[in-house]
């Protein structure tokens, strides 16, 4: 989901703030770790672990409550295998970004026969909006947190992303604005306080836009041609929204597989500019 892609830019590219706000400590190094974990490989898009003071914050978003397995087995396994891989103490918090009433949103342990394991939990429509507003790192989140009046909250943050002086900066965070506000607002709604042309500079819009593109690109693929090579599939991934785009248009006239080499390797392999393998 798109908001997998905003929280883990925001987290892992303000690590620091990030750390302030759920550790309240100062660290001057932070690592971001890789999400894939040994022992049965798993990757999950809305993780994020920072290693900071010896330690590893592990942050996990949710917009559901409900999950397979359960969400608190789910932080006990993360857990296990994060002290395995990295033989340090972590610390865990795992944050929900849309209002419910689950008992999983309210509940900060695993507890079987045998084992009891905690964790933390942040509840952001029961977080006070202040401290959101005041720091462009979390100032995406803002639009989730505690309101009387919602619509006052999103101006808000509007006139808050219009102050950041850097262009790409604020180009990014209203990227993610419109992301996890659309959590909570109409989309049209959203639009009307961010000008849409700085939402789709940023570099967030743009991945998200480039994997969409991606996926229905190797839908068209897989019917036309069957499972194609792995290599040709990460060529494929590795062309930019635009030359995905070029690459459906052209697809209308491909005959055989040879044809999409040829098309990747006329295109530089995509945006890593590779050869074609």
């Amino acid at each position: 989901m798109s908001y997998d892609n905003a929280c883990k830019y925001l987290a892992e590219q303000y690590p620091a703030e990030f750390v302030r706000w759920l550790l309240g400590v100062e660290v001057q190094q932070i690592e971001v770790l890789k999400t894939e974990l040994t022992l049965e490989p798993i990757r999950a898009d809305s993780v994020t672990f920072l290693q900071a003071a010896n330690q590893i914050l592990h942050i996990e978003f949710q917009t559901l409550a409900k999950s397979n397995p359960a969400l608190n087995f789910r932080m006990l396994d993360y857990s296990v295998r994060l002290k395995r891989q990295y033989r340090c103490p972590v610390v865990q918090v795992l944050i929900f970004l849309q209002e419910t009433t689950n008992e999983m949103a309210f509940t900060e342990e695993y507890r079987d026969n045998t084992t009891i394991h905690q964790y933390q939990v942040v509840r952001l429509w029961e977080q006070d909006s202040t401290l959101f507003l005041a720091n462009p790192a979390l100032l995406p989140l803002a639009s989730l947190t505690r309101t009387d009046s919602p619509q006052t909250l999103l101006a808000q943050v509007a006139e808050r992303v219009a102050t950041i002086p850097d262009r790409e900066e604020r180009q990014n965070i209203a990227g993610c604005v419109e992301i996890l506000a659309g959590l909570r607002f109409e989309k049209d709604l959203v639009r009307q306080f961010l000008r849409e042309d700085i939402m789709k500079e940023s570099v967030i819009y743009q991945d998200i836009v480039q994997k969409e593109a991606f996926k229905l690109i190797s839908r068209l693929l897989k019917r036309r041609f069957g499972d194609i090579n792995g290599s040709l599939v990460e060529q494929v991934s590795n062309l930019s929204a635009e030359q995905l785009e070029e690459l459906g248009e052209a697809l209308l006239d491909f005959s055989e597989i040879a044809d999409l080499v040829a098309w990747l390797e006329q295109h530089g392999g995509g945006r890593g500019e590779g050869k074609v393998i």
